[in-house]
């Protein structure tokens, strides 16, 4: 499952509201996560199911088989969650049996007919009604997110959007649509029957078995799954979509989209074939299930879902020709894939478990794009991992990767899972050798085949390949948290370097063991030595022919965690020209940026050549060229970006740099870019122009074409929120309206702003209203409503305090409305919370 599209926009607004991320909420409860105890297990699983729209219901039977795992039982406890149970029956030869039950609301508790023993298998049928949209949490009025099914639109009113059904079975919300044991570590082959409107398409695990035309205008669909999966697997999608079929060695590889985005199926999905192929090799395992789809959908709850041989995406993927020039998803892509081996599979035994599916699915992002694009590619994104997963930790802090202590399963989808999982994979692959870490993925694959997984089993397939205890290793890093911040000095004296390194992380976080490279400069030579730290602080010293031009610690850049070394703009300089790996370009150009020396200003214009479009992107937005010697050596050149560099990023930023200068001569290069093809590149030129005329820029944005203006929300938002004005609600309500979680979350900061500035309490309340209720229908409350929370309640007291000093009773009177508009706001979502 991938979430990671969602994080940007949330981060930025966080900054707003918290300046520590990980402190806020984390006490974790002493509750062991044990894996979920087999007392019955999953065989097969038959369902035959339609939709009512107009209810949002969905009509049910299912005919389930099991065996007691190991015990013998007369009793079977189900998951099902707010469902109208209808019969319960044991199915026989020539007849059903009713059975007794009891039922909760979640759990459906049935008596068998006698105690079964092991490998005896019965088959159970159950009649239901699936109402997700009326499931309630227990003990709570509020309605969950985790509803399982999702009709989308389904009444048609909405003419922007199609009518859609589709599935969510993550993390435990199938059982919200059929009764199972709601467990990762079941599995069960499957055949799903789905009655639908005879015009649209459906979707769902394995093949298409069967399709009956029925007198009523509808059509039952069959999908039959003849390899067991677990039931968070399971999906649907049903309504108007086209697909595009390719295919890899005879498999069918196909593309479900929207109409309109069909054209574009190739370009978006294409390299999915090669993706297949590289990872099959890689792993010396091929694809394992019968066919690959990916489907489109609308309003998906988070970034994608590997279900097993059909991924549902959500709408950001799908993208025309011309948004593709400034964003496409082949990350997310990689990742779903590479769940088909790790999630789909061998799948995590437990949730605690978690790294086996996640943390394996980013690292295919990483080594994916080291393949299709080279090594600077895959250092690039392995750069960004790591710093997604430092931004969310405080001195060093952060759980385990192995987590069997958590409060909620939805805690484990986290950075740990996720980017710091990934690294801590590629810098075990870096220490023991790339052919022997496939081969330890590739037993492990082959010795839990369509079973289930976890880190100790993982760790026996690399010691049984490699013949190494790599116990230390996984001690260190699974099954204890946080990261060395790593504090180095050195000095020199006649001919010997000392290296000084101090680990400085919390005293609450591991002293780690470290085996670490270093590159020694001097004297015009390189030269490498190894090291091993073990302790809080050592010393380590070396011959050099010369003081060194430069030390870098950890060249390959493995290290999960911090290097912290006071560096002179001559040592960032040198390294950037003869240490330049990613990670030291980038951390020399980002250490540029806060000297003023023209040295310095040298450093960035060299930048603005890099080979990378974000070292490019980075180095002209750090050029201050309202400063007339940067102007001097850098302006030229950032006007050749703005024109013609092939990156719409970096145009867009040299865009934006120009304009920070307020250098009238730049306009007509602002008003030439709103002719270009990408759209980020037209929404800079935008708001360049409204740094330069802001009297115009209306007229500018009125000129625009309506898919231009769909376009280029957040550019918009950003440049009404500075404004203020009131005639500015309706778009911020609109945008609301149409955003998917993803820009919802990007909009959060625009917001913030414009009702800060605004004083029109009507106003406020109607975009304040806009922005819960589509934070609830994306799901987005569910993120970051804790947050938003201490968001309202700082306009509260900003608002208040206004009031305070304000001597215009009136006024005062509108301040305090517009106070409480917040106060309410903040109650409202913090019972939510």
């Amino acid at each position: 499952m991938k979430i990671k599209h969602l994080m940007a926009g949330i981060l930025a607004f966080l900054t707003l509201v918290y300046s520590d991320i990980y402190a806020q909420g984390n006490e974790v409860a002493k509750i062991y996560r044990a894996m979920p105890t087999k007392i019955n297990a999953l065989v097969h699983t038959k369902l035959d199911v339609s939709f009512d729209y107009t209810k949002r219901y969905l009509y049910g039977k299912a005919w389930i088989t099991l065996k007691p795992y190991f015990y013998n039982t007369d009793s079977l406890t189900l998951d099902a969650k707010g469902m109208d149970i209808k019969e319960v029956a044991l199915v026989g030869a020539k007849a059903n049996t009713a059975l007794k039950y009891t039922y909760n609301n979640e759990q459906l508790f049935i008596k068998l007919n006698k105690k079964y023993v092991k490998d005896e298998k019965y088959t159970l049928f159950i009649a239901y009604t699936a109402k997700p949209n009326e499931l309630k949490i227990k003990n709570s009025a509020a309605l969950t997110e985790d509803k399982g099914l999702y009709f989308i639109n389904p009444d048609g009113a909405d003419k922007n959007k199609p009518v859609q059904v589709w599935t969510q079975g993550a993390i435990e919300a199938s059982s919200a649509w059929f009764p199972t044991i709601d467990k990762p570590n079941q599995k069960t082959t499957a055949e799903i029957s789905m009655t639908v409107p005879s015009k649209y398409v459906t979707l769902s695990n394995g093949k298409l078995l069967t399709q009956k035309i029925n007198t009523n205008g509808t059509r039952t669909d069959t999908w039959k799954m003849d390899l067991p999966h677990a039931p968070y697997l399971f999906m649907m999608s049903v309504g108007d979509f086209k697909i595009t079929k390719d295919n890899w060695k005879g498999k069918e590889v196909s593309y479900y989209l929207e109409p309109k985005y069909a054209p574009y199926a190739k370009q978006i999905f294409g390299k999915t074939p090669k993706m297949i192929e590289f990872f099959s090799n890689l792993l010396e395992i091929d694809y394992p299930w019968h066919k690959y789809s990916q489907i489109v959908v609308r309003d998906y709850v988070s970034g994608a879902m590997e279900n097993t041989t059909a991924t549902l995406h959500g709408e950001f993927v799908q993208r025309t020709d011309r948004e593709l020039l400034d964003e496409n998803a082949e990350a997310v892509i990689a990742h779903e894939l590479f769940h088909q081996w790790f999630g789909d599979y061998v799948t995590a035994e437990s949730w605690s478990n978690l790294t086996v599916n996640e943390s394996f699915a980013a690292f295919a992002e990483i080594i994916w794009k080291g393949h299709d694009l080279g090594k600077e590619a895959e250092d690039e994104i392995r750069y960004e991992k790591l710093a997604d997963y430092l931004q969310s930790t405080n001195n060093g802090e952060s759980p385990l990767l192995a987590r069997y202590y958590y409060n909620n399963k939805e805690d484990m989808f986290d950075n740990v899972s996720y980017a710091k999982g990934s690294i801590i994979l590629y810098a075990l692959k870096n220490q023991m050798g790339d052919e022997a870490f496939f081969k330890g993925l590739n037993l492990y694959l082959r010795n839990n085949a369509f079973k289930t997984g976890e880190p100790h089993q993982l760790r026996l397939a690399f010691e049984e390949v490699t013949g190494k205890d790599w116990s230390p290793y996984f001690n260190q890093w699974y099954f204890n948290g946080g990261h060395p911040i790593l504090g180095v000095k050195y000095d020199y004296t006649a001919g010997k370097i000392s290296l000084h390194v101090k680990q400085i992380q919390s005293d609450k976080v591991q002293t780690f063991i470290l085996p670490l490279k270093v590159d020694l400069y001097a004297g015009g030579s390189k030269i490498r030595k190894e090291i091993l730290i073990g302790a809080r602080e050592q010393s380590f010293s070396f011959d050099v022919p010369a003081k060194p031009d430069l030390i870098d610690l950890d060249p390959d850049k493995a290290l999960v965690g911090e290097i912290k070394q006071d560096k002179t703009l001559a040592e960032y300089a040198f390294q950037y020209k003869n240490a330049p790996s990613y990670a030291n370009r980038i951390e020399a150009l980002k250490a540029a940026a806060h000297f003023s020396e023209k040295e310095a200003v040298n450093l960035l214009v060299s930048g603005l050549q890099d080979q990378n479009n974000n070292l490019r992107a980075l180095a002209v937005s750090a050029l201050k060229l309202s400063d007339e010697t940067v102007k001097q050596l850098a302006a030229a050149k950032v006007v050749q970006l703005a024109k013609t560099d092939k990156s719409s990023a970096v145009r867009e930023k040299a865009i934006l740099t120009l304009a920070k200068s307020k250098d009238q001569s730049y306009l007509p290069l602002a008003k030439e870019a709103l002719k270009d093809q990408s759209y980020k590149v037209i929404g800079a030129a935008v708001k360049a122009i409204n740094v330069y005329e802001p009297e115009t820029v209306n007229a500018v944005i009125n000129n625009l074409d309506e898919d231009t203006k769909l376009h280029i929300p957040i550019q918009l938002s950003q440049i009404y929120a500075g404004l203020g004005n009131d005639a500015y609600a309706d778009f911020f309500v609109k945008t609301f309206d149409q955003a998917d979680i993803g820009r919802m979350s990007s909009l959060m900061s625009s917001y913030m702003g414009y009702v800060a500035k605004n004083n029109n309490a009507e106003v406020i309340a109607k975009v304040t209203s806009s922005l819960v209720k589509n934070m609830d229908r994306t799901t987005l409350t569910k993120y970051v409503g804790g947050q938003m929370v201490g968001g309202f309640q700082n306009l509260e007291k900003a608002k208040t305090a206004a009031a305070e000093k304000e001597t215009n009773d009136e006024l005062k009177a509108e301040l305090l409305k517009q106070a409480a508009i917040f106060k309410n706001a903040a109650e409202k979502m913090n019972k939510k919370e």
